[in-house]
């Protein structure tokens, strides 16, 4: 950035305001998006014990839950083009604003299922493993395909157990989905004419 440009987001009130409302829609939204899908996994997860979802299933409605989450994204990024651009937005900030609601979101999502692993399920991998054993023994899969599945588990075991890498694996979970949800909004957003103020 110039030293113009820096100059004219100094003296340009109206710049200023307009990154404070964007940031402010940015971090609502995104927050909002991440609290659902926190609150989801400490809905769902008793259900897995109580054997009404299993690691199938239960995968099925972990991502319904993070489209459905994820789906203010738009909501936000249509809140900044109608209530503070005139109607109109395009493209490439439509992408910044939803791009940046799913990051915000996928940081709650991540730190959130740090705080429910460490308090609720320190076993989590363990269970995840024993069901996918057990699923590879009742396919009928030869000993050798079952030791292969083990050795993969146990070698994800492992990965899991360094914080950073676990973050990591987590907001790979649902920041795709964010990401085409962004892609999807700024597309479908950039045309006025789509849900007119």
């Amino acid at each position: 950035m110039s030293a113009t440009q820096v100059l004219s987001v100094i003296f340009d009130p109206q710049k200023n305001v307009m990154q404070k409302t964007m940031k402010k829609i940015i971090f609502t939204f995104g927050s909002i998006a991440g609290a659902i899908v926190v609150a989801m996994v400490f809905i769902t997860f008793p259900l897995y014990e109580n054997g009404t979802l299993n690691f199938d299933n239960g995968e099925w409605l972990g991502y319904t839950s993070m489209v459905i989450a994820l789906s203010l994204i738009f909501f936000g990024v249509k809140s900044y083009r109608d209530n503070h651009l005139g109607g109109t937005i395009k493209f490439g900030k439509a992408f910044q604003v939803g791009l940046l609601i799913a990051v915000v979101a996928s940081l709650f999502y991540a730190i959130g299922w740090e705080v429910y692993l460490n308090r609720f399920v320190p076993d989590f991998m363990e269970q995840y493993s024993n069901h996918y054993i057990e699923k590879a023994k009742a396919s009928g899969a030869r000993t050798a395909e079952i030791q292969k599945i083990v050795n993969e588990i146990n070698n994800a075991k492992e990965m899991y157990k360094n914080p950073f890498l676990r973050f990591g694996i987590t907001l790979s979970e649902i920041f795709p989905v964010g990401l085409v949800i962004a892609l999807i909004s700024a597309v479908i957003l950039r045309k006025k004419e789509i849900l007119p103020v």
